[in-house]
């Protein structure tokens, strides 16, 4: 018997991280012309973004399928393992409880279902602590539990180059994005109680949208767990990437400093070229 530790493609870790932790990735779905696709499996976000700008609209996303919690959990339960399954907020995917329904289906009482209140690598966070946790000899309760405590110190944010993404998924007016767009305003984008909202909003290139972003979360940075911070981002301009890791090297705090990608439900709500900084903060 083990201890398993699985998430959702929008938890956006890296593939290496995803090897060396041991951990079991399930792939939400991408709906495009009536067609499902397995996030990262069957589309990408390069593909998706092709897509969208050929018919300016976005894909439809949709929660985990039974048939992909049938091929990766069963094996799982049929050894008997404890499975801690941490996944995107419930006010945005009803994924948690697909899994929750699996569970009750089977009659398993040992699959733990955690909702982390975030999205992209904010669950990424929660999942690679709950895997070191295990290494490190707890019992799959204890996990759960610790998880659950440090849930609201999460801290995720973004912010977009283009509000066009946002107005095809309906949440901003076409209007808006137009207007925005020509006056070059780049929202940050951040997570609070489970649900994405705008909590401010810079005006100019991304470069210096970028810096601004960065000083308004230095202070909260230098307050935040030592042991990873992430990058994450949508096909992002190199240039940005770099500057945001000179930043956060030049505070000399973090341990590890993780560049990832985003993936297609991100990237479908979003857009290219959006980069967040993705962290705990300490007690």
């Amino acid at each position: 018997m083990a201890i398993r530790i699985v998430s959702d493609s929008t938890a956006d870790l890296s593939k290496e991280q995803i090897t060396n932790y041991g951990l079991t990735i399930l792939p939400l779905c991408i709906v495009i012309d009536e067609k499902s696709y397995y996030d990262w499996e069957d589309i990408t976000p390069k593909e998706i973004f092709a897509w969208a700008d050929a018919h300016k609209t976005t894909p439809r996303t949709a929660a985990v399928t039974f048939e992909i919690l049938e091929e990766r959990l069963t094996p799982m339960m049929e050894a008997g393992d404890d499975i801690i399954f941490i996944g995107i907020s419930e006010d945005m995917s009803t994924t948690c409880n697909v899994v929750r329904m699996f569970a009750d289906d089977h009659e398993y009482k040992r699959l733990f279902v955690i909702n982390s209140e975030n999205l992209s690598t904010g669950i990424g966070l929660q999942v690679l602590k709950a895997a070191e946790l295990a290494q490190a000899g707890r019992t799959a309760e204890e996990i759960v539990e610790e998880i659950n405590g440090a849930r609201s110190r999460v801290r995720a944010s973004f912010i977009v180059d283009t509000l066009t993404y946002l107005a095809r998924g309906g949440r901003c007016k076409a209007t808006t994005a137009f207007l925005g767009n020509a006056l070059k305003i780049h929202p940050m984008i951040a997570v609070s109680e489970g649900r994405m909202g705008v909590a401010k909003k810079y005006r100019g290139n991304m470069v210096s949208s970028l810096e601004r972003y960065m000083a308004d979360l230095k202070d909260e940075l230098m307050t935040a767990e030592t042991t990873r911070v992430f990058i994450t981002h949508s096909i992002c301009d190199r240039v940005l990437v770099d500057r945001a890791r000179e930043f956060l090297e030049g505070l000399g705090r973090f341990t590890e400093i993780c560049e990832t990608d985003a993936g297609g439900v991100i990237s479908s709500h979003c857009g290219p070229n959006t980069i967040g900084i993705l962290y705990y903060v300490e007690k």
